[in-house]
């Protein structure tokens, strides 16, 4: 919305206005030396697009309660299960939306072993509380084992809690949770991210809740050019090219991880712009076991003759003939 307005702003100025703002933004970005010779003064701390990882503590600002931390202490003290998540520092980057603006302010600039806490109000946060995303609809719409208040729902795509049920009605908030709520985001700057597998591991672990094993390697493809001379004769020429490629090893969680499944491609993109990277893989690692004796022996009948099958099936608790009749029926 930030962006939406200011650019608005920019329209609305005349060209000579324009032509002043920018001549301004230039001088305040420009330093004159005693000797008075103008000097770029380069920018301290961290910017945007760097990778750092951070201790945080989320809190309500009216009671204190603690929605979010990477403390497994602060979690215990709030009763938080803390068997289900993984509390530990994470890594952010800057400019890439994964901290409430304002604090997105506060680290710009900052150095490592830096801390504070930041004010966030609601309109920064979860967005002011709409009395008008409060909405009644039928009860029928909601799962049977969901007709509770405080249930969460999913109606026509959208997230909700139930408030109340009566008869063939329901009443069902379609806010967030924490919409019109104050924060306070407490942080401490742990170190710069250098290293891009951490990179990568961190930006997966901001869209999945979890850091995947992943690994950057170079290879080397073979790839064609057509140039074309002044006849209009065409020549193919093959070269060797270098790709740098990231492989993820995808995990039971992923696959069941709903932004995954349906933004896996804007993720993708994502970590190849911010990573230089050309190409993101995904591989499906499946280990052995499970089945068994059982599993192997299925297996070993898919291409099978008749015979095979009575001699696998000699030990079974079964009537083979009648098995290898349905089959030559078949």
């Amino acid at each position: 919305m930030r962006l939406k307005g200011a650019t608005s702003d920019v329209l609305r100025m005349s060209d000579q206005e324009q032509a002043d703002a920018a001549e301004e933004a230039e001088t305040e970005d420009v330093e004159e030396t005693e000797t008075g010779e103008p000097t770029d003064e380069e920018p301290t701390g961290l910017q945007d697009g760097d990778f750092v990882r951070i201790a945080y503590t989320i809190r309500t600002a009216d009671d204190g309660r603690v929605i979010d931390t990477t403390d497994e202490e602060v979690a215990e003290e709030s009763e938080i299960d803390v068997d289900e998540y993984e509390f530990e520092p994470r890594i952010i980057a800057l400019g890439a939306g994964h901290v409430f603006p304002s604090v997105e302010d506060a680290l710009t600039g900052a150095e490592v072993g830096d801390e504070d806490v930041i004010d966030v109000p609601a309109e920064d946060a979860f967005g002011a509380y709409d009395p008008d995303e409060v909405e009644t609809v039928k009860a029928d719409k909601i799962p049977e084992d969901s007709r509770y208040p405080g249930a969460q729902v999913q109606i026509d795509n959208r997230q909700g809690h139930l408030e109340t049920i009566i008869g063939g009605r329901a009443r069902v908030d379609f806010n967030h949770p924490l919409a019109g709520e104050d924060l306070e985001y407490e942080y401490e700057i742990l170190e710069i991210i250098e290293d891009r597998e951490e990179k990568a591991a961190g930006l997966l672990g901001m869209y999945l809740q979890e850091e995947p094993d992943v690994r950057i390697e170079t290879v080397t493809e073979e790839e064609e050019t057509v140039t074309e001379d002044d006849d209009g004769e065409e020549t193919v020429e093959t070269e060797e090219v270098e790709k740098e490629v990231l492989y993820i090893t995808a995990t039971p969680g992923m696959q069941m991880n709903q932004q995954w499944m349906f933004q896996k491609q804007q993720i993708a993109q994502d970590l190849m712009s911010r990573l230089d990277l050309d190409r993101v893989v995904v591989e499906e690692v499946i280990d052995g076991g499970g089945m068994g004796g059982l599993g192997g022996m299925m297996g070993g009948m898919g291409g099978a003759g008749a015979g095979d099958i009575e001699d696998a099936l000699e030990d079974v608790d079964v009537d083979a003939d009648e098995i290898v009749d349905e089959l030559d029926e078949e």
